[in-house]
């Protein structure tokens, strides 16, 4: 990317408005590469790609690096919305920080506010739309608890279609295997309203739990604690688009 001016470089990371970041150099808060800044106007080059951080930079003691756009992983926890207006939970944007928000970060798809697991964010919108085209037909990967105990007819079911409510055909798992006497994992390649939930209740079961652990070849990171966050890098991006 070519040299960009602080002050535009500290706005398209989210940190306020040109007139705000103008004001946090000059008064001293901001250093580059360890070295105070207080020209608003000094040029910088951004560096970095896709997945790869840039230029090194701290406002007042919170170190940044330079994204030129944000992908972002978290681990959901129970009782948020994907939303930005949410109605009857918090919003899961609260759980990351607020320079994201500025920056307009959006989720990629949505999960229920009981649903935990993986959770997409960008603000490339050609990057959104990708991955959140059904068209695409992206495999994700649920670990479901159910109500009631597995059956081989369960699995057969959905692995054969089941007849949702509002659905002109059957519905079916790309993949379905039992890991438990109430807990089964469930691929799916489509992106319907509370699918996973219609599909086991259109077998006569009903799920109690569920967490999705996988979007295309991306899985959640082990490390993050629900509620936690983190940038994806370039290998995450690979992995995410490598799955067959």
């Amino acid at each position: 990317m070519p040299a960009m001016q602080i002050e535009r470089l500290l706005h398209s990371q989210g940190f306020g408005s040109r007139k705000e970041c103008r004001a946090l150099v000059r008064a001293g808060h901001v250093s580059v590469a360890g070295v105070p800044c207080d020209d608003p106007f000094a040029d910088y080059e951004p560096g970095g790609s896709d997945g790869v951080p840039g230029l090194e930079f701290t406002i007042g003691d919170q170190p940044w690096q330079f994204r030129a756009e944000a992908y972002l992983m978290l681990h959901k926890p129970v009782g948020y919305e994907c939303s930005l207006k949410p109605t009857f939970h918090p919003s899961v944007f609260k759980l990351l920080p607020p320079q994201m928000l500025l920056r307009g970060v959006q989720s990629i798809g949505r999960l229920d506010q009981d649903t935990t697991g993986l959770l997409l964010f960008s603000d490339n919108g050609k990057f959104i739309h990708y991955w959140s085209s059904g068209k695409k037909r992206t495999p994700k990967v649920y670990e479901v608890t159910l109500k009631h105990e597995v059956t081989p007819e369960l699995l057969a079911a959905l692995l054969a279609g089941v007849q949702m409510h509002d659905e002109p055909a059957p519905v079916a798992a790309t993949a379905c295997v039992q890991t438990g006497s109430h807990t089964l994992q469930l691929t799916l390649c489509e992106g319907k309203y509370h699918q996973v939930k219609r599909m086991i209740g259109a077998a006569s079961n009903r799920v109690e739990a569920l967490h999705r652990s996988r979007v295309g070849g991306l899985e959640l990171d082990a490390q993050l604690a629900p509620g936690e966050w983190r940038w994806l890098e370039a290998a995450d991006l690979e992995q995410l688009n490598n799955y067959s």
